[in-house]
C-alpha cells in the first residue's frame, strides 16, 4: 500500500491485532514491486509471503510481481475496490482475494441517506434563504411541497452501497425504485424496492442516487437527454463516480436552477477552479468524503484483520471478491 494508506489505516491497535494474527514485520512497507527486487530484505520477505495485506496505492499484482511471491495464496485488501491492483495474473494463479468494500459501503450509505432526507426537506435552499434574510423566512409559504412523506427515491445500482442505502431507507415513508440490470426484481421487492428501467426511474424520482460501478457502458449514462427526464426540482446525488454523469450537461441543468445536486464525485475528480458548481446555491459539493474517513477507517482495518484471521483458522473469507462479478462491480 502507499505510505498515506498505512498511516491512515494501520494504527497501533490494528497493528497489534495484525501481529497477533500473522507473522508480519510492521515496519515493512512495499510501494513498488520493481524497486523491491533490488532490496534484499524485502525480496526475502516477499519470497515467503503467503498473504498480502494491501490498501489503496498498492501497485499492480501482475505476472512480474507475482514471480517475486511464489508462496502467495491470498490478498486481503483493507479498502474498497481491488481493480487497481488485482490483475488477471492473480486469478490465473488461483489467489483468494478479500476486500473491505462492505465496510466502506456503510459510511457512503449513511452520507447518501442524509443527502436524500435533506434534499427532500430542501435544507440547503432554506439555509441559504435564512442566512440571506437574517431570520425572516416563512417556511410554510416558501416550501409548501417539501418533505419526505411519500416521496420517491430512485437508486441506480443495487451494489453493496445501493443495498445498504435500501436498508437505511426502510424505516421512512418513501417509495424506492431501483435500476440494476443484474439484480433480481423479486429480491429487490423483498428489500422494499421496485425494479424499473433507468428512464422510468429518472422520470418518477424526486431524488436520484447513483450507486453503479465505473464501467465503459456506464460512462455518462446520465447524459443530457436522460437528465432532462428528471422532474423539475429533483435532486441528483452522486457518491459513486463522476464519470457516470455528463458534467457539462449537468452543469447546464443546475445553472438553470431546474435541478439540485449533492456531488461527492465529479468528472474531473477535482473540478477546475472556475467551475460554476462551486458557487451554485442548489449544489452541495463535497471533496470525496462519503467513504471511510477518520475513525471510520478503523472499520476497514478491522474487517481486513478479521478476514486474515479467518484465513489463518482455515475458514473462507466473509467478504470474498468474485472474479466473475468483478467485471460489473466497483
Amino acid at each position: 500500500m502507499g505510505p498515506d494508506a498505512r498511516a491512515a489505516v494501520l494504527g497501533e491497535r490494528v497493528l497489534a491485532d495484525l501481529v497477533r494474527v500473522a507473522d508480519v514485520d510492521p515496519a515493512l512497507l512495499v510501494t513498488d514491486f520493481r524497486s523491491a527486487c533490488s532490496e534484499d530484505a524485502v525480496r526475502r520477505r516477499l519470497a515467503v509471503a503467503e498473504v498480502l495485506f494491501t490498501g489503496w496505492g498498492c501497485p499492480p499484482l501482475d505476472a512480474d510481481a507475482l514471480e517475486l511471491m511464489p508462496e502467495l495464496r491470498a490478498v486481503v485488501h483493507a479498502a474498497g475496490s481491488v481493480k487497481p491492483h488485482v490483475t488477471e495474473a492473480c486469478w490465473e494463479r488461483g489467489l483468494l482475494v478479500s476486500s473491505a468494500a462492505a465496510a466502506n459501503a456503510l459510511p457512503v450509505a449513511e452520507y447518501t441517506l442524509a443527502a436524500i432526507l435533506f434534499a427532500n426537506k430542501r435544507v440547503l435552499d432554506s439555509a441559504h434563504a435564512y442566512r440571506a434574510a437574517r431570520g425572516h423566512v416563512d417556511p410554510l409559504r416558501r416550501y409548501p411541497a417539501v418533505g419526505n412523506y411519500r416521496r420517491t427515491v430512485g437508486l441506480v445500482g443495487a451494489s453493496l452501497v445501493g443495498r445498504r442505502v435500501l436498508e437505511l431507507l426502510r424505516p421512512f415513508d418513501l417509495r424506492v425504485l431501483v435500476h440494476d440490470p443484474y439484480a433480481d426484481p423479486a429480491e429487490l421487492a423483498a428489500l422494499g424496492a421496485e425494479a424499473v428501467a433507468l428512464d422510468e426511474l429518472l422520470t418518477r424520482s424526486d431524488v436520484v442516487s447513483l450507486h453503479a460501478p465505473e464501467l465503459p457502458r456506464t460512462r455518462r449514462m446520465l447524459d443530457a437527454p436522460r437528465l432532462a427526464l428528471m422532474p423539475d426540482g429533483a435532486t441528483l446525488v452522486n457518491t459513486a463516480r463522476g464519470s457516470l454523469v455528463d458534467t457539462a450537461a449537468l452543469t447546464e441543468e443546475l445553472a438553470s436552477g431546474r435541478l439540485h445536486a449533492v456531488l461527492d464525485h465529479t468528472e474531473p475528480e477535482v473540478l477546475p477552479a472556475d467551475s460554476p458548481l462551486y458557487d451554485l446555491p442548489n449544489v452541495l459539493l463535497t471533496p470525496h468524503v462519503a467513504g471511510a474517513l477518520g475513525g471510520e477507517l478503523d472499520r476497514l482495518a478491522a474487517s481486513a484483520v478479521e478476514e486474515l484471521e479467518r484465513y489463518a483458522e482455515g475458514f473462507g473469507f466473509r467478504h470474498p471478491v468474485d472474479r466473475d462479478r468483478l467485471g460489473y462491480s466497483a
